[in-house]
Parts: C-alpha cells; structure tokens; sequence
C-alpha cells in the first residue's frame, strides 16, 4: 500500500534535485504540494505537483524519503 496517497497536500525535500535544466538548491527544502500519484514501487517514487512553477518546472517525480505529510 502507498504511503503518499493522490490528492494528499505534502512538503516535498527539493534541496540538491535537477529537473531538466533547474537545480534546486538549498534553500528549497520543503516546497508545498500534492501527489498526483505513485510511480514506482521499488524504489517508492511519486509525482508532485508543485503549488508553485519554477523557471517552468511545477511536476517533480521524487522519492518517498524526499516526502512530508503536509
């Protein structure tokens, strides 16, 4: 069973993640979101969409250790 349910509000660890060409750095340590839903299951990942866009970039797909309840 998924631990990070779709529809569920989260903080999500950005700190050191490249998405295309944007790199988040430090100070992006708990970005607010929601889960769009799982998409792998070993390791566990999920797709975030972003409350906000960053130099176009507002899905990241990250691990579940990078996740928060929200």
């Amino acid at each position: 069973m998924a631990l990070f349910q779709p529809g569920q509000s989260v903080r999500v660890n950005l700190e050191g993640l490249q998405v295309g060409s944007v790199l988040f750095h430090a100070a992006v340590y708990a970005a607010v979101g929601h889960v769009l839903r799982q998409t792998s299951q070993d390791p566990p990942k999920y797709l975030i969409k972003l409350l906000f866009s960053f130099r176009g970039v507002s899905e990241v797909e990250v691990t579940e250790d990078r996740i928060s309840a929200g």
